[in-house]
């Protein structure tokens, strides 16, 4: 299962779809980490690691920092991010938010 979020660079949502049997929340989870991407220009997981090594105080700041969320960039410009959760672990959670960054865009 799992749920895939596309938000615009300021962090709307524009697209979600979520598998069948994949748990509920799990649209909710992907949203936010696709808005946490797009707003801090950076994958979600960056956020996460910052707050593992000590820098708790991120927390407070009111948005979703787990692993995979990835912003999109366009000619050097994030215009988006992908969010994904629901899959097997965290890593394929960004796994697939990363394939999904690098599609081609028509």
């Amino acid at each position: 299962g799992g749920a895939i979020a596309v938000v615009d660079n300021g962090g709307n949502l524009v697209y979600l779809e979520r598998l069948d049997g994949t748990f509920a929340a799990a649209s909710e989870v992907a949203t936010k980490k696709a808005n946490t991407s797009a707003l801090f220009k950076a994958p979600s997981s960056k956020l996460e690691n910052a707050i593992n090594g000590g820098r708790g105080a991120l927390i407070t700041v009111g948005h979703t920092f787990l692993q995979g969320g990835i912003p999109i960039i366009f000619n050097g410009q994030v215009i988006g991010a992908i969010g994904v959760s629901g899959s097997a672990s965290a890593q394929q959670d960004e796994d697939i938010a990363i394939a999904g960054s690098k599609a081609q865009i028509q």
